[in-house]
């Protein structure tokens, strides 16, 4: 099973990675003026994510992304090079016109995740940042080409990197949007 390729940053084995995370760098694979974007805080929710939407460096089945705090992220390098991918998506992610790394993705309308900007940790320069702790819309590489007669193996290798398989988000991220749908309608108090 070792050899699907789940992504590079895990496909050797997850590694632990050191107590609190302060923030770094997010830097596209542009040799020459490259777009970089500070973030100024830890990371949260790091999974891998088998959907059509986000980057994936070449041959990986799965993207790796987590979230920040949308004040925390700033561009700092050749914010000219960003465009957004989709205008009508709920995650407005940024990409370097040059390479198409997806650099961030802040969620602006009115949701759970507002406030909230989807970021690709293995751009970071910097070390640090929490691993991925599940995997998410695993159905949906079969989306962008996988066999599905594959998917219980790719699940299986998922399991064995130590990364629960979802076809949703996870449990507590599900909780999180029922509760604030929840509230917002009025079933539960705000």
């Amino acid at each position: 099973m070792g050899s699907i390729a789940i992504h590079p940053s895990v496909d050797g084995g997850r590694k632990q990675q050191a107590g609190s995370f302060a923030g770094g760098t997010l830097v596209c694979e542009c040799v020459t003026n490259p777009v970089k974007v500070r973030v100024k805080s830890d990371i949260a929710h790091n999974h891998a994510c088998g959907c059509t939407k986000c980057w994936k460096p070449k041959g990986a089945n799965f993207s790796v992304v987590a979230v920040a705090p949308t004040d925390s992220v700033e561009v700092l390098e050749n914010g000219d090079k960003l465009a957004v991918v989709d205008a009508s998506a709920l995650i407005q992610r940024h990409a370097c016109k040059a390479c198409g790394v997806h650099l961030y993705g802040p969620v602006e309308r009115d949701h759970p995740f507002k406030g909230l900007s989807f970021i690709h940790p293995e751009r970071f320069q910097d070390e640090g940042w929490a691993e991925p702790g599940f995997a998410a819309f695993v159905s949906s590489i079969i989306e962008s080409g996988f066999d599905p007669s594959g998917m219980d193996d790719v699940r299986a290798r998922l399991k064995e990197l130590g990364l629960e398989p979802y076809d949703c988000l996870n449990p507590a991220l599900m909780d999180y949007i029922a509760t604030w749908t929840a509230k917002k309608n009025g079933v539960l108090p705000a």
